[in-house]
């Protein structure tokens, strides 16, 4: 059974830090590339950070650079989000989702279910 755990969101102040989790199991994450999405109330999905297969490369969001770090660990399946100097408009149900690519088209992909982090003081 294919599954993708997040965890680590909560309730942080301004200029606080978090950092997610993402626990893959049921295929084999190490070939997939690692994506973080969030969502606000009333606003679109938006793409905040992107990790490749072996982690060598990353992308960012401009509204998140230089405050988030994505990671992984393919011995330990898990893709991390570490979230630092966070913000208000940070706050957001982030989801993780792993994608399988054939240059820009996605051949498969699967969602976690999502972490609520909420930066309010």
């Amino acid at each position: 059974q294919v599954q993708l755990v997040e965890s680590g969101g909560g309730l942080v102040q301004p200029g606080g830090s978090l950092r997610l989790s993402c626990a893959a199991s049921g295929f084999t994450f190490s070939r997939y590339a690692v994506n973080w999405y969030r969502q606000a109330p009333g606003k679109e999905r938006e793409l905040v950070a992107t990790i490749s297969t072996s982690g060598s490369s990353t992308n960012y969001a401009d509204s998140v650079r230089g405050r988030f770090t994505i990671s992984r660990d393919n011995a330990e399946n898990t893709a991390y989000l570490q979230m630092n100097s966070l913000k208000p408009e940070d706050t957001a149900v982030y989801y993780c989702h792993a994608g399988s690519y054939n240059g820009r088209t996605e051949i498969q992909g699967y969602w976690g279910q999502g972490t609520q982090v909420t930066v309010s003081s």
